[in-house]
């Protein structure tokens, strides 16, 4: 039985019981692990906030070192972590272990932010006066994170706190909690201070709802659905608490007459299906002009049906399974009512038969919809996609902007005219030419606008913006 990790120490009850299933094979057990509330949320948040004085003081080398130590080991062992990751949420083991690898890198690159925080010196408009500008800790961050990046999510976020010197209270989904385990293990050796660090596995209702309440908790970092991260921006700014929020996506990809058809078929099929289509930045909206429509339509249609779908650590597999029953009824629910609002199906939409009992949906692919269709504006968070036909590219521009979100967009074309354009005009907070929507670097900032996000901006030196604080020091010399 595997416990949580609160002050310096893995502890908690086992009468909660949380059994966490092979979503590839259901008759797979990977961990039970003991489940906590609210007056174990509260004892981590109390040992967070008497570390955070200290941690927030403490030397940038010795903050490099911890982070520079959990980057080495999970980068050593990233071949076990992703099977692991793989073997919990669903996605094929290439993908587990390159989600693993980025989270290694990201410690190692908030390693090196630890030893270059900014500051400025400035004179004063007053005679001899001189004005320092500094950053400091926030203090305590809470961090609630989903199930569909069960590494790297957690490490975008749990990096940047350590590396400016806040204490953490972490709660990732109950889906995953095998992977915030091994990653809470890795943590627990590197040599943080008692309190510092804290991870909690229950559910949101207790520790997530403890967490966002908790008046010691200065800031909230949240991942996941718009309706909760409303929720949380309100509750926290009736105590004033910093928040950060990244939820939904419902992602166009634009493709030109002039666009070569292959990269765009093959830009399409991974940015839309691959990790099962459970990627906030995947391409939902497929937008395609009259002149390349026909063709591009049946070759997506043919790759989406050949796309080979079965468990997760099977090394022919390319589309894994759904997460969870929930999920996949959800992901059902959602093209019985494509059908029903009078979309054409045209590849996949079924359930597969495998070699073991699992979740397993082949990616649905519709045309003839109209952007006013839910299909088109509702995330499915699954292998569902539409496509679209339009007459030129201002007609795709209108219809790619024509939704609540506005996390990810791409285009696929090869007018340097239309690329500049829609990198200037599209409203999303990240745009991508010729290149799929998801798969964001490690070292740039991560968000978008409009109902996707709410705060600073997540990964790259930019995260300093929410995990700091600024303050400003005038001095004139005695």
């Amino acid at each position: 039985m595997k416990t949580s990790f609160i002050n310096g120490a893995f502890q908690g009850q086992n009468d909660n019981v949380l059994r966490n299933i092979n979503p590839s094979d259901t008759n797979d057990l990977i961990d039970e692990f003991a489940r906590v509330g609210r007056e174990e949320t509260d004892l981590a948040i109390s040992a967070a906030k008497a570390a955070a004085v200290d941690w927030g003081q403490s030397n940038p080398q010795k903050r490099f070192d911890v982070l520079d130590f959990i980057g080495s080991e999970i980068l050593s062992r990233k071949q076990e972590l992703g099977e692991l990751l793989s073997r919990e949420e669903g996605k094929t083991l290439v993908e587990g272990i390159g989600e693993v690898t980025r989270a290694g890198y990201l410690f190692k690159f908030f390693a090196g932010e630890a030893l270059r925080i900014p500051g400025q010196r400035l004179d004063s408009v007053r005679a001899g006066a001189t004005v320092d500008i500094t950053r400091e800790a926030v203090g305590v961050i809470g961090i609630i994170t989903p199930w569909n990046f069960p590494v790297a999510i957690p490490a975008w976020k749990i990096a940047p706190a350590l590396c400016y010197g806040n204490s953490v209270v972490f709660k990732p989904a109950e889906l995953v909690p095998s992977s915030a385990w091994a990653l809470a293990e890795i943590i627990s050796r590197s040599g943080l201070p008692d309190g510092v660090f804290n991870m909690l596995i229950g559910p949101g209702s207790a520790v997530g709802d403890a967490i966002i309440k908790n008046r010691s908790v200065d800031a909230v970092s949240f991942t996941g659905s718009a309706g909760t991260g409303a929720s949380i921006a309100q509750q926290c700014a009736t105590r004033m608490a910093k928040v950060q929020l990244e939820m939904g996506g419902k992602n166009p990809l634009i493709v030109l007459d002039d666009a070569n058809l292959e990269l765009a078929v093959d830009i399409a099929v991974q940015g839309s299906f691959y990790s099962t289509g459970q990627r906030c930045t995947a391409s939902s909206r497929v937008i395609v002009t009259d002149g390349i429509y026909q063709d591009f339509a049946q070759l997506f249609a043919e790759r989406t049906r050949a796309l080979r779908v079965g468990h997760a650590l099977d090394p022919q597999t390319q589309i894994g399974p759904v997460v969870d029953s929930k999920q996949l009824e959800q992901d059902l629910s959602y093209i019985r009512l494509g059908q029903e609002e009078g979309a054409s199906l045209i590849a996949g939409g079924g359930l597969v038969n495998a070699k073991t009992p699992g979740y397993f949906l082949q990616p649905a692919l519709f045309s003839d919809v109209d952007n006013s269709m839910r299909i088109c504006q509702e995330e499915v968070f699954g292998p569902v996609v539409t496509l679209s036909r339009v007459t030129d590219y201002e007609a795709a521009l209108a219809q790619a902007e024509d939704t609540q979100f506005g996390l990810s967009a791409g285009i696929v074309t090869s007018s340097l005219k239309h690329a500049e354009h829609y990198k200037r005009h599209a409203s999303a907070g990240m745009v991508m030419v010729n290149m799929p929507t998801a798969g964001v670097d490690y070292h740039v900032p991560f968000g978008g606008t409009k109902a996707s996000s709410f705060g600073p901006r997540e990964q790259g030196s930019y995260a300093v913006d929410f995990y700091t604080k600024v303050k400003t020091a005038y001095q004139l010399p005695m």
